[in-house]
């Protein structure tokens, strides 16, 4: 054989070893992944009991919210249980208040009287299930949140200017919702 065959024959000879060490280094490199991944996929016993232990606390936390949630919604409900038949009455009290006003001017005290105590009982009735009165007084400064405004008119001093020059409509609360805005008129 010639040098040139022998030089060709050992080329081979390296490149056939190194392809041999490509592919074993890759097998191994597969293999490390291969063990690798079978590690991530079986999770010790500790990991387990872990992740567990935060599925019931996650699960726990969502049920006592869940509790907290319903007693509110629940206890709400119970405080405007009558809400609807409330309303309806509202009404009723205001004309007890315009027929109290004429009465009054007709001069019979026993009249009077008879009327205030049926009166005093309704409100005292309505007021056991939670109905209050909302409190505006002449001069009162204008509160948009509370107050409904009905219509302006020219102030008669420049102090009642943007305060309440007169209460139409009474307003009432029940618990702390307002279920009807007190009507008034306000200084312009």
């Amino acid at each position: 054989m010639s040098k040139k065959e022998d030089i060709q024959q050992e080329e081979k000879a390296v490149e056939e070893k190194v392809t041999a060490e490509q592919v074993e280094e890759t097998v191994e490199a597969t293999d490390n992944e291969a063990k690798a991944e079978e590690t991530k996929k079986e999770p010790t016993a500790e990991e387990l009991i872990q992740a567990e232990k935060d599925k019931y606390l996650r699960l726990f936390a969502e049920f006592e919210n869940y509790k907290k949630r319903t007693s509110k919604e629940r206890i709400e409900l119970f405080k405007t249980a009558g809400k609807d038949i409330i309303v309806s009455l509202l009404p009723v009290v205001d004309d007890f208040d315009r027929g109290m006003i004429e009465i009054n001017k007709s001069g019979d005290e026993e009249l009077v009287k008879g009327v205030a105590l049926i009166q005093d009982k309704l409100v005292k009735t309505l007021e056991q299930k939670g109905l209050t009165l909302v409190e505006v007084n002449q001069g009162d400064a204008f509160d948009a949140d509370i107050q409904e405004a009905i219509t302006q008119i020219p102030a008669p001093t420049e102090e009642l200017k943007g305060k309440v020059i007169d209460v139409i409509e009474k307003g009432y609360k029940l618990g702390e919702t307002i279920i009807r805005f007190p009507k008034v008129v306000i200084g312009q």
